[in-house]
C-alpha cells in the first residue's frame, strides 16, 4: 500500500498532494482535498481550494471573490493583489462617489488592446477613468495618471511594447513614480510583453507584481479587476 508522505512533505498545496502516492486521486477531486493558504502579509488574506475555476491558478479564490464566482487566482496573484485591495475598500470609505479604476495605456494602444480592455471592464460593471472619453489630447501621461488616480479607487497601468516604447521619452522622475507606487494604487497589466522587458524601462513599476495575459486572457483579467473593486460581493 502507497505510504501518505504527509508527515515528511506537508500537503499544503495540491501540487503536493498530487505528488503523494497515497492522495494523489484526493487530489484530483476525487476524495474532496481542499487546501487552504495566509499570507503573511498586513492583509492577512486568505484563500481556499476549488475545482474547475477558470483562469491561471490551481483553484485557489480570494476573500473578495464573488460568491458563486467561477474565476480562479494563483497564490502570488492573491498576494500581490491584497494591497490593492485594502487601497480600493480605505479609499471607498473616505470617498465613496470615486470611480472604481483609472486606466492607463500607451496613446497607440488607444484603439485595440486598452479599448478591449475597457470594454470588459465595462461589461463586468467596472465604472472605468478612460482617457479617449475623459482626457483631453496633449496632456502628459504622468499628470494624466495622477488625475485619473485622484478620481478613481486604484490604477491599472497596460503594459504593452507600444508603452515600454513611451515611457523612456515621458521623462518620468523616480519621485513620481515612487510616490504612485506608494500608494498601492497602480496594478499593472502586462500585455504581449513580459515584465523582464518592463524592468528594463522600470524598474519601479516591475517590482508591482500584478496580473499578466500570458497567464490569463483579457476577459479573466477584466474579471479579477472587477472582483478586485466589487464591495458588494
Amino acid at each position: 500500500m502507497a505510504r501518505c508522505t504527509a508527515p515528511v512533505r506537508g500537503h499544503s498545496s495540491a501540487a503536493a498532494a498530487a505528488a503523494c502516492p497515497a492522495c494523489r486521486y484526493r487530489s484530483r477531486g476525487y476524495g474532496g482535498y481542499s487546501s487552504s493558504y495566509t499570507s503573511s502579509g498586513s492583509g492577512g488574506s486568505s484563500y481556499r481550494s476549488s475545482s474547475g475555476g477558470s483562469g491561471s491558478s490551481g483553484g485557489s479564490r480570494p476573500r473578495w471573490s464573488r460568491v458563486g464566482s467561477s474565476v480562479s487566482y494563483t497564490p502570488a496573484q492573491i498576494v500581490s493583489l491584497t494591497p490593492f485591495r485594502e487601497a480600493v475598500e480605505a479609499r471607498a470609505a473616505q470617498q465613496p462617489d470615486l470611480r472604481d479604476v483609472f486606466l492607463c495605456h500607451a496613446w497607440d494602444d488607444r484603439q485595440e488592446s486598452a479599448k478591449e480592455l475597457h470594454d470588459l471592464l465595462v461589461a463586468a460593471g467596472v465604472k472605468v477613468w478612460f482617457s479617449e472619453k475623459d482626457l483631453g489630447l496633449g496632456v502628459p501621461m504622468m499628470r494624466a495618471i495622477d488625475k485619473g488616480l485622484a478620481n478613481s479607487k486604484i490604477g491599472l497601468v497596460l503594459v504593452t511594447p507600444a508603452l515600454l516604447e513611451r515611457l523612456p521619452k515621458e521623462g518620468v522622475a523616480d519621485k513620481e513614480l515612487s510616490a504612485l507606487l506608494a500608494r498601492n494604487q497602480l496594478v499593472p497589466i502586462v500585455h504581449k510583453t513580459t515584465y523582464d522587458a518592463l524592468r528594463n524601462v522600470s524598474p519601479m513599476l516591475a517590482s508591482r507584481s500584478g496580473l499578466d495575459t500570458a497567464e490569463d486572457s483579457m476577459a479573466v483579467v477584466a474579471k479579477k479587476i472587477a472582483e478586485l473593486v466589487d464591495l458588494h460581493a
